[in-house]
């Protein structure tokens, strides 16, 4: 399919998963920087979504500094269809694969500032739901980069400077109105020229103040960014696999730091460890074939002299949906499992 994309809609592509200008008019602004007009650009963007090209164009907004915990969690499980299905209907979990390895069914879990219940017994409740036979909870220690930048014309060995790595402000202090901003301003922008003045009408604010409250997340850490996300199978990078490295404690931020420089490794992490897991950075690789990341991740572990590594590979996608932040979802779940 990217094959059909013309160089206009390719530039469109990149040019949106960069950032949406936060101005009155951000797809007149955008338009401009290639020439042609701010209709044009929205209908683009429109046949771009039917294509099944954009996913969507929201902000991503930080999880922990919203207050919420969330970790990566691995289960090891025979029914794994069913299983995916009572995971899913946990409102907090926003993807959910199944992978090639004996934990074969990976997905993240995020549970608001005041859940009763907390993280870990959440999943020991879905663990005792599913019948799981192990499962592991696996702890963000150090986050290197979160950017999932998929470059239609750029290859798997393009470098580019870490700009997520820096530390995010924790506990920020939001106000009843900084939540429902942040739960209207989640949905996919509207395709229109003023969307923000949209918004505001939502929220009985002006376009000004819905962009003011926008910058002010951006600035403080509350919003990593506003950009499109794409299907990536779907603009050639059909293939993607989760690559768990077994790093000497004294190597793990040199190497983090390494692998966040590539283009086409969109995460990268130092999680925790236990008794039944041993692997502690993780790296998320997208490229056009799992020949490609194979050789890559063989290219660079005979590079830094790594010998215990493993590739998973997504072999389903059960779930891949933005957390709904302030949701009443949450506490419906939970009052299932809660007498108070």
């Amino acid at each position: 399919m990217i094959e059909n994309l013309s160089e206009v809609e390719r530039f469109i592509l990149n040019q949106l998963q960069e950032g949406i200008p936060l101005v009155p008019k951000p797809f007149e602004k955008l338009s401009s920087d290639i020439g042609i007009s701010e209709k044009e650009y929205i209908e683009t963007i429109y046949k771009l979504k039917e294509k099944k090209i954009i996913r969507q164009i929201s902000p991503i907004y930080d999880t922990k500094t919203l207050g919420y915990d969330s970790s990566l969690v691995a289960f090891k499980i025979d029914n794994i269809e069913k299983s995916a299905e009572i995971i899913n209907s946990y409102p907090g979990v926003s993807h959910n694969y199944e992978r090639n390895n004996e934990f074969n069914l990976w997905f993240t879990i995020a549970v608001p500032p005041d859940s009763k219940l907390g993280l870990e017994k959440t999943v020991e409740i879905l663990a005792k739901e599913t019948g799981v036979k192990d499962y592991v909870i696996l702890r963000t220690v150090k986050l290197y980069k979160i950017k999932v930048k998929l470059d239609v014309k750029g290859s798997i060995t393009e470098k580019e400077t870490p700009t997520n790595s820096k530390t995010k402000p924790e506990n920020y202090l939001l106000t009843e109105e900084d939540k429902k901003v942040i739960k209207i301003t989640q949905v996919d922008i509207p395709l229109v020229s003023r969307p923000f003045k949209e918004f505001g009408m939502k929220l009985n604010l002006s376009e000004g103040e819905v962009i003011n409250k926008l910058k002010s997340y951006l600035e403080n850490g509350i919003m990593r960014r506003f950009v499109a996300i794409l299907f990536h199978r779907n603009v050639g990078f059909k293939s993607n696999g989760m690559v768990v490295w077994k790093i000497n404690k004294e190597k793990v931020d040199e190497l983090g730091y390494k692998l966040a420089s590539f283009k086409n490794v969109s995460h990268c992490y130092e999680r925790t460890t236990n008794k039944n897991w041993k692997y502690n950075l993780f790296s998320m690789i997208h490229a056009k074939s799992s020949k490609d990341i194979e050789n890559f991740v063989e290219k660079f572990a005979k590079e830094e002299n790594i010998e215990d590594y493993k590739i998973l590979y997504s072999t389903r996608e059960f779930k891949k949906r933005r957390i709904k932040y302030f949701s009443d979802e949450f506490y419906r779940w939970e009052n299932r499992y809660t007498k108070n």
